[in-house]
């Protein structure tokens, strides 16, 4: 669902919260991966969508492991896109 746009909303709302910088993940086009609602909403409504979040909350933890910071860091980054997301958005045409 990810796409240079919303990754750049993203990435500029952690900026703008004093977050360091954000950590991507991307899944190899031969390997199986289970679906999530973003690309399926995306694809059918054209609304800008982004994958992300904290693994530990998530179904596939047995995998990953995250400190309290990163837990933290997340919780931050969610309530600054609140806060930020107006004034990112209109930043760019």
């Amino acid at each position: 669902a990810t796409d240079s746009i919303t990754s750049f909303i993203m990435r500029e709302v952690a900026r703008r919260a004093k977050l360091p910088p954000l950590q991507d993940f991307a899944i190899r086009n031969d390997c199986f991966c289970g679906k999530t609602m973003g690309p399926i909403i995306s694809a059918a409504t054209g609304i800008r969508a982004i994958d992300m979040g904290c693994p530990q909350l998530s179904m596939h933890s047995i995998r990953e492991t995250m400190g309290v910071r990163d837990f933290t860091h997340g919780l931050t980054l969610f309530k600054a896109f609140f806060l930020h997301f107006r004034g990112v958005d209109s930043s760019f045409e």
